[in-house]
């Protein structure tokens, strides 16, 4: 009998995601297949330390506590584990931004998910955008601001952005979880949402608020072939005005329906759009594209190339409708890193 195969199972990291890792990572632990896999935790605490957690460390929700990595935790590097493998399930920047994986990349060290350049590219939605425009897929009409042209020109700025209409959404251009996002219904409030958005990154986007039905798909890589899954519709229950971090994450206000009634051929140039955008970035693995139908055009909000990953996630249920189940979802994306070149010029 062949040994196991062990898997580095890598939650937590430096970003505002760190909590969200945490929970995507308890429940692949829960999940992968035990009789192929010896899974390892491996933690990166908020402060960039790299640490082993005990096999039964919390990695759950509890009440509206989040999880996250002791700061106090043995530490390790990339360096000194054991693994044949990293599992990364580390959302926005340092983990899902490229920096992750090109240290995996120097250490010789196989990963699941995309590489450098399309990390780093989808992570950051000002690259992301002018890129789905070049092949084809609509994209919401907005601006780019940068933190030292803000602190200068704060009146210009305001100007400017009143032009893409009202409401507006401001966000950072490399955050995820919507954290960050505000969406603005009055000119007064517009330099608020500008200063919150970066206090999360140092360049913010303005973007025309879509007014359609958010539809999400997910694009898994086999054999080198990127496959869309059935879409789903997010329906925002309660009293959140868009799809934030709360109604994501902590009061259960969303629902996903799947299947999505569509127009004849909708889903299908949705599935298509959601392939599109993942081989313009040279994608690899996985990722979950988001976008807005407004019964007339579909436009793309942005790729996530490490979406959340609990069993409960867009993605693995978006993947069960298509026939693949949790377990399977996580094998199939490990045997992919496993028969991946390790090779940045590729």
């Amino acid at each position: 009998m062949s040994p196991k195969v062990k898997v580095g199972i890598v939650v937590g990291g430096k970003s505002s995601e760190h909590e969200i890792s945490c929970i995507s990572g308890n429940g692949i632990l829960g999940a992968i297949d035990r009789e192929k896999y010896e899974p390892v935790l491996i933690g990166i605490t908020k402060s960039g330390k790299w640490v082993l957690p005990p096999g039964d460390y919390k990695l759950a929700i509890e009440g509206k506590s989040l999880p996250f990595i002791n700061e106090n935790l043995p530490e390790t590097s990339i360096d000194k584990l054991d693994i044949d493998l990293l599992f990364p399930v580390l959302h926005g920047p340092y983990g899902e931004d490229g920096t992750f994986q090109g240290q995996c990349e120097m250490a010789g060290i196989k990963y699941v998910g995309s590489g450098v350049l399309a990390s780093a590219t989808g992570m950051d939605k000002s690259f992301a955008k002018p890129i789905f425009k070049a092949h084809g897929l609509e994209v919401a009409p907005g601006m780019v601001v940068q933190l030292n042209d803000w602190q200068v020109d704060q009146d210009r700025i305001l100007a400017q952005a009143t032009k893409y209409g009202n409401p507006l959404f401001v966000k950072p251009a490399r955050s995820g979880s919507s954290r960050g996002t505000s969406k603005v219904k009055k000119v007064d409030e517009l330099k608020k949402a500008i200063n919150f958005a970066f206090e999360f990154d140092t360049k913010v986007m303005i973007e025309t608020a879509i007014v359609g039905r958010e539809i999400e798909c997910a694009v898994l890589q086999l054999n080198g072939v990127a496959l869309a899954s059935p879409v789903g519709e997010i329906k925002i229950l309660g009293k959140h005005e868009f799809y934030d971090f709360e109604a994501k994450y902590l009061d259960n206000s969303t629902q996903l329906v799947i299947p999505v009634p569509l127009p004849f051929g909708v889903q299908e140039a949705i599935q298509d759009a959601a392939t599109t955008a993942f081989n313009a970035l040279c994608c690899e693995g996985l990722a979950r594209v988001d976008f807005f139908y407004t019964g007339e055009k579909i436009i793309i909000n942005e790729i996530n190339t490490m979406p959340g990953f609990t069993a409960t996630s867009v993605f693995p249920k978006l993947w069960q409708a298509g026939g693949i189940g949790y377990t399977e979802l996580i094998t199939k994306l490990i045997e992919a890193a496993q028969n991946r070149p390790l090779d940045v010029t590729r």
